[in-house]
Protein backbone atom coordinates (compact mmCIF):
# COMPACT_ATOMS: atom_id res chain seq x y z
CA UNK A 1 0.00 0.00 0.00
CA UNK A 2 1.61 3.35 -1.70
CA UNK A 3 0.94 6.57 0.58
CA UNK A 4 1.56 9.98 1.13
CA UNK A 5 0.82 12.52 3.50
CA UNK A 6 -2.14 13.73 4.58
CA UNK A 7 -0.23 17.34 4.61
CA UNK A 8 0.49 17.12 0.91
CA UNK A 9 -3.11 16.88 -0.05
CA UNK A 10 -4.47 19.02 2.18
CA UNK A 11 -5.96 21.64 -0.12
CA UNK A 12 -8.56 18.49 -1.86
CA UNK A 13 -9.92 18.99 1.69
CA UNK A 14 -13.53 20.62 1.94
CA UNK A 15 -14.21 20.74 6.04
CA UNK A 16 -17.43 19.22 6.77
CA UNK A 17 -18.01 17.79 3.12
CA UNK A 18 -17.08 13.96 2.48
CA UNK A 19 -13.66 13.22 1.96
CA UNK A 20 -12.64 12.08 -1.53
CA UNK A 21 -9.98 9.60 -0.50
CA UNK A 22 -9.95 7.76 3.24
CA UNK A 23 -7.40 8.77 5.92
CA UNK A 24 -5.30 6.80 7.57
CA UNK A 25 -2.61 6.68 10.21
CA UNK A 26 1.55 6.04 9.94
CA UNK A 27 0.59 2.84 10.75
CA UNK A 28 -2.00 2.11 7.99
CA UNK A 29 -4.85 2.20 10.12
CA UNK A 30 -8.08 3.22 9.20
CA UNK A 31 -8.84 6.52 10.59
CA UNK A 32 -11.22 8.16 8.24
CA UNK A 33 -13.37 5.92 5.43
CA UNK A 34 -13.73 7.74 2.08
CA UNK A 35 -17.10 9.29 2.56
CA UNK A 36 -16.44 10.79 6.29
CA UNK A 37 -16.20 14.33 7.37
CA UNK A 38 -13.24 16.69 8.72
CA UNK A 39 -15.54 18.98 10.45
CA UNK A 40 -13.56 21.45 11.58
CA UNK A 41 -9.86 22.99 11.62
CA UNK A 42 -9.12 21.94 14.95
CA UNK A 43 -9.86 18.49 13.55
CA UNK A 44 -8.18 18.57 10.76
CA UNK A 45 -4.78 19.82 12.74
CA UNK A 46 -4.67 16.89 15.10
CA UNK A 47 -5.03 14.64 12.23
CA UNK A 48 -1.83 16.22 10.26
CA UNK A 49 0.24 16.37 13.84
CA UNK A 50 -0.09 12.63 14.21
CA UNK A 51 0.97 12.34 10.50
CA UNK A 52 -1.84 11.20 8.90
CA UNK A 53 -1.42 9.28 5.14
CA UNK A 54 -3.42 9.02 2.51
CA UNK A 55 -3.51 5.85 -0.10
CA UNK A 56 -1.93 6.89 -3.29
CA UNK A 57 -4.37 4.62 -5.34
CA UNK A 58 -7.48 6.19 -3.84
CA UNK A 59 -6.02 9.77 -4.41
CA UNK A 60 -5.32 9.15 -8.04
CA UNK A 61 -8.72 7.93 -8.28
CA UNK A 62 -10.24 10.85 -6.51
CA UNK A 63 -7.97 12.94 -9.10
CA UNK A 64 -9.48 11.40 -12.31
CA UNK A 65 -12.86 12.52 -13.26
CA UNK A 66 -15.89 10.31 -12.96
CA UNK A 67 -15.58 7.41 -15.39
CA UNK A 68 -18.72 4.72 -16.07
CA UNK A 69 -17.61 1.33 -15.64
CA UNK A 70 -19.62 -1.22 -17.12
CA UNK A 71 -21.16 -4.04 -14.33
CA UNK A 72 -19.21 -6.67 -15.37
CA UNK A 73 -16.14 -4.86 -14.51
CA UNK A 74 -17.03 -2.93 -11.17
CA UNK A 75 -18.67 -6.46 -9.69
CA UNK A 76 -15.23 -8.23 -10.43
CA UNK A 77 -13.58 -5.54 -8.76
CA UNK A 78 -15.72 -6.78 -5.64
CA UNK A 79 -13.00 -9.85 -4.58
CA UNK A 80 -10.42 -6.97 -4.22
CA UNK A 81 -12.20 -4.57 -2.30
CA UNK A 82 -13.02 -7.36 0.13
CA UNK A 83 -9.19 -8.13 0.55
CA UNK A 84 -8.34 -4.43 1.08
CA UNK A 85 -11.13 -4.21 3.85
CA UNK A 86 -9.55 -7.36 5.48
CA UNK A 87 -6.53 -6.01 6.07
CA UNK A 88 -7.87 -2.83 7.85
CA UNK A 89 -10.72 -5.06 9.93
CA UNK A 90 -7.16 -6.77 11.03
CA UNK A 91 -5.45 -3.00 11.67
CA UNK A 92 -8.85 -1.88 13.75
CA UNK A 93 -9.36 -5.03 15.32
CA UNK A 94 -5.43 -4.76 16.71
CA UNK A 95 -5.35 -1.39 17.10
CA UNK A 96 -4.44 0.61 20.58
CA UNK A 97 -7.27 1.18 22.85
CA UNK A 98 -6.88 4.84 21.74
CA UNK A 99 -7.77 4.30 18.20
CA UNK A 100 -9.49 1.15 18.39
CA UNK A 101 -13.62 1.96 18.30
CA UNK A 102 -13.04 5.09 15.32
CA UNK A 103 -11.07 2.02 13.65
CA UNK A 104 -13.68 -0.47 14.08
CA UNK A 105 -16.64 2.18 13.17
CA UNK A 106 -14.84 3.40 10.13
CA UNK A 107 -14.16 -0.38 9.06
CA UNK A 108 -17.98 -0.58 9.62
CA UNK A 109 -18.92 1.74 7.39
CA UNK A 110 -16.85 0.54 4.13
CA UNK A 111 -17.95 -2.90 4.70
CA UNK A 112 -21.55 -2.05 5.33
CA UNK A 113 -21.16 -0.16 2.35
CA UNK A 114 -20.11 -3.24 0.11
CA UNK A 115 -22.20 -5.76 1.60
CA UNK A 116 -25.58 -2.98 0.11
CA UNK A 117 -23.96 -2.97 -2.97
CA UNK A 118 -23.67 -6.70 -3.30
CA UNK A 119 -25.23 -8.26 -0.86
CA UNK A 120 -25.14 -11.68 -2.84
CA UNK A 121 -21.13 -11.56 -3.25
CA UNK A 122 -21.09 -11.13 0.39
CA UNK A 123 -22.91 -14.35 1.20
CA UNK A 124 -20.73 -15.84 -1.39
CA UNK A 125 -17.33 -14.92 0.39
CA UNK A 126 -18.70 -17.03 3.30
CA UNK A 127 -19.45 -19.93 1.52
CA UNK A 128 -17.05 -20.26 -1.17
CA UNK A 129 -13.97 -19.66 1.88
CA UNK A 130 -10.26 -20.90 1.58
CA UNK A 131 -8.37 -23.16 2.91
CA UNK A 132 -7.78 -22.56 6.90
CA UNK A 133 -4.28 -21.87 5.75
CA UNK A 134 -5.09 -18.77 3.47
CA UNK A 135 -4.97 -15.52 5.34
CA UNK A 136 -5.96 -14.42 9.25
CA UNK A 137 -8.45 -17.22 10.01
CA UNK A 138 -9.59 -14.99 12.84
CA UNK A 139 -10.35 -11.82 11.27
CA UNK A 140 -11.87 -13.60 8.45
CA UNK A 141 -14.02 -15.28 10.67
CA UNK A 142 -15.43 -11.80 12.26
CA UNK A 143 -16.14 -10.64 8.86
CA UNK A 144 -17.96 -13.36 8.27
CA UNK A 145 -19.93 -13.43 11.63
CA UNK A 146 -20.85 -10.30 11.20
CA UNK A 147 -22.17 -10.42 7.67
CA UNK A 148 -24.31 -13.51 8.54
CA UNK A 149 -25.72 -12.02 11.53
CA UNK A 150 -25.90 -8.61 9.74
CA UNK A 151 -28.51 -10.96 6.68
CA UNK A 152 -30.09 -12.39 9.78
CA UNK A 153 -30.61 -9.16 11.64
CA UNK A 154 -32.14 -7.76 8.38
CA UNK A 155 -34.01 -11.08 7.42
CA UNK A 156 -35.82 -10.49 10.64
CA UNK A 157 -36.80 -6.47 10.60
CA UNK A 158 -34.62 -5.02 12.94
CA UNK A 159 -33.69 -1.49 12.70
CA UNK A 160 -30.77 0.13 10.81
CA UNK A 161 -29.04 0.67 14.13
CA UNK A 162 -29.91 -2.69 15.38
CA UNK A 163 -28.85 -4.40 11.78
CA UNK A 164 -25.03 -2.48 12.80
CA UNK A 165 -24.96 -3.24 16.04
CA UNK A 166 -25.45 -7.04 15.71
CA UNK A 167 -22.89 -6.59 12.67
CA UNK A 168 -20.46 -5.18 15.32
CA UNK A 169 -20.61 -6.93 18.25
CA UNK A 170 -19.91 -10.19 15.67
CA UNK A 171 -16.78 -8.36 14.52
CA UNK A 172 -15.51 -8.28 17.53
CA UNK A 173 -16.92 -10.36 19.79
CA UNK A 174 -13.42 -12.32 19.69
CA UNK A 175 -11.09 -9.96 19.88
CA UNK A 176 -9.34 -11.04 22.70
CA UNK A 177 -8.40 -14.27 21.12
CA UNK A 178 -8.10 -13.44 17.06
CA UNK A 179 -4.35 -15.11 16.98
CA UNK A 180 -5.39 -18.18 18.47
CA UNK A 181 -8.54 -18.52 16.61
CA UNK A 182 -5.53 -18.61 13.99
CA UNK A 183 -3.31 -21.20 15.48
CA UNK A 184 -6.01 -23.56 16.25
CA UNK A 185 -7.25 -23.45 12.39
CA UNK A 186 -4.17 -25.31 11.98
CA UNK A 187 -3.79 -26.99 15.11
CA UNK A 188 -3.85 -30.78 15.11
CA UNK A 189 -3.06 -31.03 18.99
CA UNK A 190 -5.44 -31.11 21.68
CA UNK A 191 -5.92 -27.78 23.26
CA UNK A 192 -3.46 -27.06 26.02
CA UNK A 193 -4.33 -25.80 29.67
CA UNK A 194 -3.16 -22.09 28.98
CA UNK A 195 -5.23 -22.16 25.58
CA UNK A 196 -8.43 -23.46 27.17
CA UNK A 197 -8.52 -20.64 29.56
CA UNK A 198 -8.03 -17.80 26.72
CA UNK A 199 -10.86 -19.35 24.98
CA UNK A 200 -12.89 -19.38 28.29
CA UNK A 201 -12.09 -16.25 29.39
CA UNK A 202 -12.14 -14.66 26.24
CA UNK A 203 -15.85 -13.28 26.09
CA UNK A 204 -15.51 -11.65 28.89
CA UNK A 205 -11.97 -9.92 27.95
CA UNK A 206 -12.99 -8.75 24.54
CA UNK A 207 -16.12 -6.69 26.17
CA UNK A 208 -13.29 -5.17 28.55
CA UNK A 209 -11.10 -4.48 25.67
CA UNK A 210 -13.42 -2.87 23.75
CA UNK A 211 -15.15 -1.04 26.79
CA UNK A 212 -11.28 0.27 27.52
CA UNK A 213 -11.66 1.68 23.63
CA UNK A 214 -14.32 3.89 24.43
CA UNK A 215 -17.32 1.54 23.44
CA UNK A 216 -19.70 2.30 25.16
CA UNK A 217 -23.03 0.65 23.80
CA UNK A 218 -24.37 -1.59 26.36
CA UNK A 219 -25.92 -3.35 24.47
CA UNK A 220 -22.97 -4.58 22.37
CA UNK A 221 -21.27 -5.32 25.21
CA UNK A 222 -23.51 -7.35 26.89
CA UNK A 223 -23.96 -9.68 23.73
CA UNK A 224 -19.70 -9.96 23.77
CA UNK A 225 -19.72 -10.78 26.85
CA UNK A 226 -22.92 -13.42 26.44
CA UNK A 227 -22.38 -14.66 23.32
CA UNK A 228 -20.61 -18.49 24.30
CA UNK A 229 -23.71 -18.40 27.36
CA UNK A 230 -26.46 -21.05 26.81
CA UNK A 231 -30.07 -20.80 27.83
CA UNK A 232 -30.41 -22.93 31.24
CA UNK A 233 -26.52 -22.37 31.76
CA UNK A 234 -25.03 -24.77 30.22
CA UNK A 235 -22.81 -22.21 28.64
CA UNK A 236 -19.82 -20.05 29.51
CA UNK A 237 -17.69 -18.12 31.45
CA UNK A 238 -20.73 -17.50 33.90
CA UNK A 239 -23.27 -20.48 33.25
CA UNK A 240 -25.90 -17.62 33.06
CA UNK A 241 -29.58 -18.97 32.69
CA UNK A 242 -30.87 -15.86 30.75
CA UNK A 243 -28.88 -15.13 27.52
CA UNK A 244 -30.03 -11.69 25.62
CA UNK A 245 -31.18 -12.46 21.80
CA UNK A 246 -28.17 -10.53 20.39
CA UNK A 247 -25.82 -12.56 21.63
CA UNK A 248 -28.07 -15.80 20.90
CA UNK A 249 -27.55 -14.34 17.56
CA UNK A 250 -23.74 -14.03 17.51
CA UNK A 251 -23.44 -17.44 19.01
CA UNK A 252 -25.07 -19.32 16.32
CA UNK A 253 -23.47 -17.16 13.55
CA UNK A 254 -20.01 -17.99 14.80
CA UNK A 255 -20.94 -21.53 15.12
CA UNK A 256 -22.73 -21.38 11.58
CA UNK A 257 -19.81 -20.09 9.91
CA UNK A 258 -17.31 -21.54 11.17
CA UNK A 259 -18.55 -24.97 10.01
CA UNK A 260 -18.21 -23.18 6.36
CA UNK A 261 -14.46 -22.81 6.98
CA UNK A 262 -11.99 -25.84 6.76
CA UNK A 263 -9.76 -26.30 9.60
CA UNK A 264 -6.33 -28.48 9.53
CA UNK A 265 -8.85 -31.68 11.63
CA UNK A 266 -11.68 -31.46 9.38
CA UNK A 267 -12.70 -30.36 6.22
CA UNK A 268 -15.19 -27.80 5.38
CA UNK A 269 -19.10 -28.31 5.85
CA UNK A 270 -21.63 -27.51 2.69
CA UNK A 271 -24.45 -24.86 3.49
CA UNK A 272 -26.88 -27.40 4.12
CA UNK A 273 -25.28 -29.54 6.18
CA UNK A 274 -24.54 -26.68 8.36
CA UNK A 275 -27.81 -25.66 8.52
CA UNK A 276 -29.09 -28.67 9.40
CA UNK A 277 -26.43 -29.00 12.41
CA UNK A 278 -28.07 -25.74 13.47
CA UNK A 279 -31.55 -26.87 13.10
CA UNK A 280 -31.23 -29.28 14.93
CA UNK A 281 -29.35 -27.41 17.56
CA UNK A 282 -32.13 -24.93 17.78
CA UNK A 283 -35.27 -25.65 16.20
CA UNK A 284 -37.17 -23.50 18.05
CA UNK A 285 -35.28 -20.80 17.60
CA UNK A 286 -36.31 -17.98 15.31
CA UNK A 287 -32.84 -16.45 15.05
CA UNK A 288 -31.40 -19.47 14.53
CA UNK A 289 -34.04 -19.55 11.50
CA UNK A 290 -33.90 -16.37 10.50
CA UNK A 291 -29.54 -16.76 9.72
CA UNK A 292 -30.25 -20.14 7.78
CA UNK A 293 -33.17 -18.57 5.65
CA UNK A 294 -30.95 -15.72 5.19
CA UNK A 295 -28.22 -17.78 3.50
CA UNK A 296 -31.25 -20.55 1.81
CA UNK A 297 -30.01 -24.13 1.63
CA UNK A 298 -28.25 -23.53 -1.87
CA UNK A 299 -26.73 -19.91 -1.18
CA UNK A 300 -24.95 -17.55 -3.45
CA UNK A 301 -21.55 -19.45 -4.49
CA UNK A 302 -22.59 -22.82 -4.43
CA UNK A 303 -21.84 -25.25 -7.50
CA UNK A 304 -24.94 -27.70 -8.42
CA UNK A 305 -26.24 -29.94 -11.20
CA UNK A 306 -29.89 -29.64 -12.10
CA UNK A 307 -32.32 -31.92 -13.29
CA UNK A 308 -31.99 -30.66 -16.76
CA UNK A 309 -28.15 -32.55 -16.10
CA UNK A 310 -26.88 -28.49 -16.10
CA UNK A 311 -24.01 -27.87 -13.99
CA UNK A 312 -23.64 -24.21 -12.76
CA UNK A 313 -23.37 -21.59 -9.91
CA UNK A 314 -26.16 -20.32 -7.45
CA UNK A 315 -26.16 -16.73 -7.88
CA UNK A 316 -29.37 -16.08 -5.42
CA UNK A 317 -31.69 -16.97 -3.50
CA UNK A 318 -35.45 -17.76 -4.96
CA UNK A 319 -38.63 -17.38 -3.20
CA UNK A 320 -38.50 -20.79 -1.66
CA UNK A 321 -35.61 -22.32 0.22
CA UNK A 322 -34.96 -24.96 -2.35
CA UNK A 323 -35.83 -22.74 -5.15
CA UNK A 324 -32.74 -20.47 -6.25
CA UNK A 325 -31.65 -18.59 -9.10
CA UNK A 326 -28.45 -20.81 -11.22
CA UNK A 327 -26.10 -19.32 -13.77
CA UNK A 328 -25.23 -22.52 -15.96
CA UNK A 329 -22.11 -22.99 -16.98
CA UNK A 330 -22.37 -26.51 -18.55
CA UNK A 331 -25.01 -27.84 -20.82
CA UNK A 332 -26.42 -31.75 -20.44
CA UNK A 333 -23.91 -33.09 -21.51
CA UNK A 334 -20.81 -31.44 -19.41
CA UNK A 335 -20.09 -29.15 -21.61
CA UNK A 336 -18.61 -25.29 -20.73
CA UNK A 337 -21.23 -22.86 -22.02
CA UNK A 338 -20.01 -19.90 -23.91
CA UNK A 339 -22.63 -17.98 -22.34
CA UNK A 340 -24.04 -18.72 -18.66
CA UNK A 341 -27.80 -18.71 -18.55
CA UNK A 342 -30.15 -17.75 -15.84
CA UNK A 343 -32.39 -21.07 -14.71
CA UNK A 344 -35.12 -20.58 -12.20
CA UNK A 345 -34.92 -23.48 -10.08
CA UNK A 346 -38.69 -23.32 -9.31
CA UNK A 347 -39.57 -24.84 -12.69
CA UNK A 348 -39.32 -28.89 -12.45
CA UNK A 349 -37.21 -28.90 -15.61
CA UNK A 350 -34.53 -27.11 -13.61
CA UNK A 351 -34.75 -28.50 -9.98
CA UNK A 352 -31.78 -28.74 -8.07
CA UNK A 353 -30.67 -32.43 -8.31
CA UNK A 354 -27.53 -32.52 -6.41
CA UNK A 355 -25.03 -29.84 -4.63
CA UNK A 356 -21.61 -30.23 -6.14
CA UNK A 357 -18.23 -29.88 -4.71
CA UNK A 358 -16.25 -26.73 -6.38
CA UNK A 359 -14.15 -28.94 -8.52
CA UNK A 360 -16.94 -30.81 -9.97
CA UNK A 361 -17.09 -27.83 -13.26
CA UNK A 362 -15.06 -28.71 -16.45
CA UNK A 363 -13.46 -24.63 -15.42
CA UNK A 364 -11.76 -22.84 -12.92
CA UNK A 365 -13.94 -20.24 -11.62
CA UNK A 366 -11.93 -17.12 -10.51
CA UNK A 367 -13.12 -14.91 -7.23
CA UNK A 368 -13.91 -12.66 -10.03
CA UNK A 369 -15.72 -14.57 -12.51
CA UNK A 370 -18.03 -15.84 -9.20
CA UNK A 371 -18.57 -11.91 -8.12
CA UNK A 372 -19.61 -10.88 -11.94
CA UNK A 373 -21.98 -14.32 -12.33
CA UNK A 374 -23.51 -13.45 -9.37
CA UNK A 375 -23.61 -9.59 -9.58
CA UNK A 376 -25.35 -9.73 -13.08
CA UNK A 377 -27.86 -11.73 -12.17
Amino acid sequence: MRVCSLHSVKERIVLGQPLPFSVRASSRLLLLARGQVIADDEQLEALLKRGAMVEVDELAAAMQPPRRLDAEARLSRLPLEWDRLGHDVRLALGAAPAEMAAAVHGSTDLLLALIDSAPEVALAQIVRQGDAGEGHYGVRHSIHAATACHAAARLLGWSPTEQRRAFQAALTMNVAMLDLQARLATQVSPLTIKQREAINEHPVRSAEMLAEAGIDDEDWLVAVRQHHELPGGNGYPRGLGEVEPLAELLRFADIYTARLSSRANRPAMSAMQAGRELHQMAASSPLAAALIKSFGIFPPGSIVRLASGEMGLVVRNGDKAHCPQVATLTDALGEPRMSPLLRDCGREAYAVAALLPSQSLPMRLTVERIASLIGAA
